[in-house]
């Protein structure tokens, strides 16, 4: 038999005791990680190397698990981020209240993730959908969860590949219950502007997050397709090329468009394909969505938001997937004859800046008139302010504007509408005349520009204190007997017999 001194008798009964706590108790040796993430495309594994840059212990899990192992050999090596081979074996590996974050294709797909967790998880424990869900979906998920007792956020992640590693935008809401437990977590990976405020903060009850980030992205949608329409003026109207372009989009960044997206087009217009030549030009004009901007216009109608830029800006991919009609109809289908342009061209390159700015001024005003009416409709207790300045820093609508939202809702959070705060309506009254010029002269030209034009319309609309609508609603009555309202009562809806052989009973009144 084996003899052993003191030490070694010790030593061997530490281990023997550290084997049998060991099996007693798994969940204490073993639970180890903050944090969990499901899904490690490259906004998963860049958002866990965030974490980890930020100190905290990263479990990471894909159902196909040899990405597990190859995150861990690559990109993470040299991390305190671990590795799962299961659902069961991360869940073991989480500190309670466990928190697991799920990024993975929007739809069914979290929906299957959720219910394999349901039964390995603990009352308390919080599960995040950090995908681009639809808000409806995430409204039903938080219910459902909160029947089991266990917690649920809807997070909107805006930033790309960059922001997720570096510091994206984060919209967090659903049960406020979870959100002391992943707060620090949140604000920690988040942007910072300012004197270091993080583009973080709690949105509201049940889909609130999502509908947010929903609206995030149709305003996005709005600011794209109002640059390409400025390039297209540029380029078919002012006839500038690429370096002109590029120099004069640098130039605009330095003014009150200073904006991500104005500074990657600016990149964009300069950069060069392998055979020294500009590569924009050999982009094919078709192009695609993945949705979240129908979303936001189907809510806009919905909720009878005029919200028509982003609606249009929608419309415009839609056109612009129809590549083959347009080839065909181009042959065809003429525009105006021999009309050029003779102007200042140094002046309406100026107009068109202002129409940009004005046409975006408008869409983000449709956009917050939007959540106005969402919060309405859901009872949600939104901070406008708030979440101008989450999209300040780390979203793709990144800009110094934002900022000027914020402080128009510090003036007034009560504020209808972002054109009756005196920054902004001085701001659209000073770009007036360059707007109105240069969508008259893109008419002229020919030119499209169906986010120009219904930003204009808008303001026209919104402006006037008398529309049109009263002759409408007398045809309505008359081919329908839907009633009208009189200036004089309004509240009162009554019906006219306009023909004389009609009858007296009305059909039933609707909204918008």
């Amino acid at each position: 038999m084996r003899k052993y001194g003191k030490e070694g008798v010790l030593q061997v009964a530490r281990s023997v005791w550290d084997s049998i706590t060991s099996r007693r108790n798994p969940s204490e040796t073993m639970a180890q990680a903050d944090i969990a993430l499901i899904g490690l495309a490259v906004m998963g594994q860049n958002l866990i190397l965030n974490m980890n840059d930020h100190g905290f212990v990263v479990c990471a899990y894909n159902r196909t698990v040899s990405k597990v192992h190859d995150f861990l050999k690559n990109e993470a090596k040299g991390t305190k981020v671990i590795g799962a081979e299961s659902l069961e074996d991360m869940v073991s590996k989480l500190k309670t209240p466990r928190r697991i974050v799920l990024l993975v294709k929007a739809g069914q797909a979290v929906d299957d993730f959720i219910d394999k967790l349901v039964p390995l998880l603990e009352s308390g424990d919080i599960i995040i959908d950090g995908g681009n869900s639809e808000y409806r979906d995430t409204t039903r998920r938080c219910r459902s969860l909160k029947e089991k007792n266990l917690l649920f956020v809807g997070s909107g992640v805006s930033g790309g590949e960059e922001g997720a590693r570096y510091g994206p935008s984060l919209m967090p809401g659903g049960h406020i219950e979870a959100w002391p437990h992943i707060k620090d977590i949140f604000q920690s990976i988040a942007a910072k502007v300012g004197t270091g405020e993080p583009c973080c903060d709690w949105v509201g009850d049940e889909g609130a997050g999502h509908f947010v980030k929903m609206v995030h992205n149709g305003i996005e949608y709005g600011d794209m397709q109002l640059i390409c329409e400025a390039y297209h003026l540029m380029k078919d109207v002012l006839g500038m090329d690429h370096d002109e372009m590029a120099q004069a989009f640098d130039d605009w960044n330095k003014t009150e468009l200073d904006s991500f997206l104005i500074e990657i087009t600016a990149n964009i217009f300069k950069y060069k394909d392998a055979d020294g030549t500009h590569l924009l030009p050999k982009i094919r004009d078709s192009a695609g969505q993945k949705g979240t901007g129908k979303w936001t216009a189907i809510s806009a109608l919905e909720y009878g938001t005029p919200v028509t830029l982003i609606g249009e800006a929608v419309f415009a991919r839609c056109l612009s997937s129809l590549k083959e009609e347009r080839v065909e109809a181009s042959k065809s289908l003429s525009g105006p004859s021999g009309s050029t342009f003779s102007g200042d061209k140094k002046q309406f390159l100026e107009d068109i800046r202002k129409a940009l700015y004005a046409s975006k001024i408008i869409s983000y005003a449709q956009g917050f008139m939007l959540l106005r009416q969402a919060a309405k409709e859901f009872g949600w207790s939104l901070n406008y302010g708030a979440i101008a300045l989450m999209w300040r820093g780390g979203c793709i609508i990144r800009s110094v504007f934002l900022g000027e939202i914020n402080k128009a809702f510090d003036r007034d959070p009560e504020l209808q509408n972002l054109l009756l705060d005196s920054f902004f309506s001085n701001a659209v009254q000073e770009c007036q005349e360059s707007w109105r010029r240069a969508v008259s002269t893109g008419v002229q030209q020919g030119i499209p520009m169906p986010c120009f034009t219904t930003a204009l319309s808008f303001y026209d609309g919104y402006r006037h204190d008398m529309l049109p609508a009263n002759l409408l609603q007398a045809q309505r009555d008359y081919f329908g007997a839907h009633t009208y309202e009189l200036l004089s009562n309004p509240g009162t809806f009554i019906h006219t017999n306009w023909t004389g052989h009609g009858g007296t009973v009305s059909s039933s009144s609707y909204n918008a």
